[in-house]
């Protein structure tokens, strides 16, 4: 166990992966630096007060009472609503999010999801599974309207990767203003919002769920939507109305959704939504790839060398800087 280090993770993992793999990309990109990882809450308990960054999906409260030379906790979600804010902001300490790390994996899935309702493939899917070799009737992509509500870190690599698809794009953001990397911007006034729905034929979220987008796609802006008009949610179930949502699929409201998050999430093995075969769900599985670990450690990578140079204020991913930074 390395003495005094620069770096310590913890030891809770995320999505399946293994903490270790994240401390070796940790090292590969900090090689002057020390980096340990704690397997232990004995480990944790020894090796935080020594650290200058810890690294983890939150700290206990009781390990900031010692961690007199901690600098910097960089957070290994995007969200930091379950992390001890005002503890770490009373001890001086920077908080970083993971934020963006997840935006290529999902806006290729988000993608995905689009052509399979163009083409219809699904329905491939199912005539196979059932034997059948009988013709059945696709679409184009070309020529869609695409509104992207949200131009994020994820919502601008969707549009990135819409080019070359010869599609409208519509964006949807808070200060509509400040122009975006789509055809045209508009707010998330309910005026606006249905203006842009009721010229699309694919709805893809990608905003955060706040008080204003929960229930966001509601009865009324489904209806808004043309009968042939597809939603994907990429972004958090509550945006959804699930109920409106089920109504819509159900009686032809719409053409279909494709689902990487639900509300209820976990989604029940007995809803409604599972038994809709123009509903396509998988299990917010949309950021998982293989360079999760690759790009936060990144990010933490930079704001280690941000840190020894003494320039906080240039923290990338950057939710709380004590003043002194």
């Amino acid at each position: 166990m390395s003495t005094n280090p620069d770096v310590v993770v913890l030891r809770e993992g995320t999505e399946g992966l293994s903490m270790e793999s994240y401390a070796d990309a940790l090292r590969e990109r900090l090689p002057d630096h020390t980096v340990a990882l704690a397997r232990t809450p004995e480990e944790e308990r020894e090796l935080v007060p020594q650290a200058r960054v810890v690294t983890g999906i939150t700290i206990e409260e009781d390990l900031l009472e010692a961690a007199d030379r901690l600098e910097l906790f960089a957070c290994t979600f995007a969200g930091t609503d379950h992390v001890p804010m005002d503890a770490l902001a009373d001890h001086g300490v920077a908080v970083t999010n993971a934020g963006g790390i997840h935006a290529p994996g999902i806006a290729e899935q988000s993608i995905a999801n689009m052509l399979v309702f163009a083409r219809n493939l699904h329905e491939g899917w199912r005539r196979k599974s059932n034997g059948e070799w009988r013709h059945f009737q696709s679409h184009e992509f070309t020529d869609s309207t695409v509104t992207i509500v949200g131009l994020g870190s994820i919502g601008q690599e969707i549009v990135q990767r819409l080019e070359g698809f010869e599609v409208e794009t519509i964006g949807i953001r808070y200060t509509p203003s400040k122009g975006g990397p789509t055809d045209e911007v508009l707010s998330f006034e309910e005026e606006d919002i249905h203006e842009a729905f009721s010229r699309s034929e694919y709805v893809v979220l990608a905003c955060p769920l706040n008080d204003l987008t929960r229930n966001l796609v509601d009865e009324d802006a489904l209806a808004t939507l043309p009968p042939n008009a597809v939603v994907v949610n990429a972004a958090r179930g509550g945006i959804v109305d699930t109920d409106a949502l089920v109504s819509a699929l159900q009686f032809n409201g719409i053409r279909g959704a494709a689902l990487d998050v639900t509300d209820p999430e976990p989604l029940p093995n007995d809803h409604e939504l599972w038994d809709l075969e123009n509903c396509l769900i998988t299990p917010h599985t949309g950021g998982h790839t293989p360079k999760h670990w690759d790009r936060l450690s990144d990010i933490v990578a930079h704001n280690v060398g941000v840190l020894d140079e003494g320039t906080g204020s240039d923290l990338e991913n950057a939710v709380y800087r004590p003043e002194s930074n």
